[in-house]
């Protein structure tokens, strides 16, 4: 084991916890989650906010385990993309550091995506050494 397996791994757990903290909010406050979508103008804010939670709970247990974690990488990617559209514009000041810390978690996720989970992974595992 290689201290830059070690350094993966801590990477995908730190980005993951804040996806799989975000869909656990997402089940356990539902309606409230719904209103706040709804007041951010979100068409059909039911079903997105049902499908937001499902592609933060499997993109983030994707980067835990580090199965599929390039895939798991790039569709947590494209939903932040889409959720910082709508939730932290630029236009608003006062969701500046939201929109930065979000770029930054997009950063960790680009770097999963275009080199994958590293060793100590499911998909690690299967690699010949």
């Amino acid at each position: 084991m290689e201290i830059d397996d070690v350094f993966a791994l801590v990477g995908r757990l730190l980005i993951a916890a804040i996806f799989l903290a975000s869909a656990f909010g997402k089940v356990t406050a539902f309606a409230e989650t719904v209103k706040y979508m709804e007041a951010h103008g979100m068409p059909a804010a039911v079903f997105f906010c049902a499908a937001a939670a499902v592609v933060e709970a499997l993109g983030g247990l994707s980067l835990i385990l580090g199965f599929q974690a390039r895939w798991g990488a790039a569709g947590l990617g494209a939903f932040l993309v889409a959720a910082t559209w709508i939730f932290h514009p630029l236009s608003a000041p006062d969701q500046r550091i939201h929109l930065l810390k979000n770029l930054a978690i997009l950063g960790g996720l680009c770097q999963v995506a275009a080199f994958g989970p590293g060793a100590l992974s499911l998909e690690g595992r299967s690699r010949p050494y």
